[in-house]
């Protein structure tokens, strides 16, 4: 069973930023490819970022593309989100997630078989 547990979210004024990380209890990493999503109140859960085993493939939504940017840290079974120039959009819990995989051959939005509990981010105007 892989275990997830996110940190890092908080209030911030829009235009600031916050790191969000994710602890897993992945001990095989070239098996998991990695995810974020979140989800505002009254809305759908919805993709953020992937990213691969090595970390050399990322995706993005186009919402969050050039201000967030995802990276894991194998050594440490971490995988974090720095979320920069925030605005109150981006306002939602955030979540982790992981899938079985090296790299992506299908879609990266789809197939996450394991999420953490959540984190809340909340963006003041």
């Amino acid at each position: 069973q892989v275990q997830l547990v996110e940190s890092g979210g908080g209030l911030v004024q829009a235009g600031g930023s916050l790191r969000l990380s994710c602890a897993t209890s992945v001990r095989t990493p070239y098996r998991f490819l990695m995810g974020w999503f979140r989800q505002a109140p009254g809305q759908e859960r919805e993709f953020v970022s992937a990213i691969n085993w090595s970390g050399d493939s990322t995706h993005y939504s186009d919402s969050v593309k050039g201000r967030f940017t995802i990276s894991r840290v194998n050594a440490e079974n971490t995988v974090n989100l720095q979320m920069n120039s925030l605005k109150p959009e981006d306002t939602a819990v955030y979540y982790c997630a992981a899938r079985g995989g090296a790299n992506f051959y299908n879609d990266p939005k789809k197939g996450y078989a394991h999420w953490g509990q959540g984190t809340q981010v909340t963006v003041s105007s």
